[in-house]
């Protein structure tokens, strides 16, 4: 399942996997919050926050498809993905 939500001039995104389609372990819950940033500073500043006490995943970087990306777990453990593309202005 997969839903996106504006907020301001970003679009939260999230995403589950039902249980049907396969065993998780213990460190996986197979579902991540996707934000996109309006900025690399802005993507840096969520990354760093959102890391903090976590353990990142993928580093903040240049992605293969174009945009700034990371991957991180949070200190409860949840998991985010935060990505800014030039190329995306926000709106519809």
């Amino acid at each position: 399942m997969h839903i996106a939500l504006p907020i301001g001039g970003n679009i939260l995104m999230g995403n589950d996997v039902p249980e049907f389609m396969g065993k998780v372990n213990e460190m996986e819950n197979r579902s991540k919050i996707s934000i996109s940033a309006e900025s690399k500073e802005e993507a840096d500043r969520l990354f760093n926050a959102l890391s903090a006490g976590g353990s990142v995943e993928v580093p903040m970087d240049n992605s293969p498809w174009g945009s700034y990306f990371g991957m991180s777990r949070d200190k409860f453990g949840i998991e985010w993905m935060i990505d800014f593309d030039p190329k995306f202005s926000g709106k519809p």
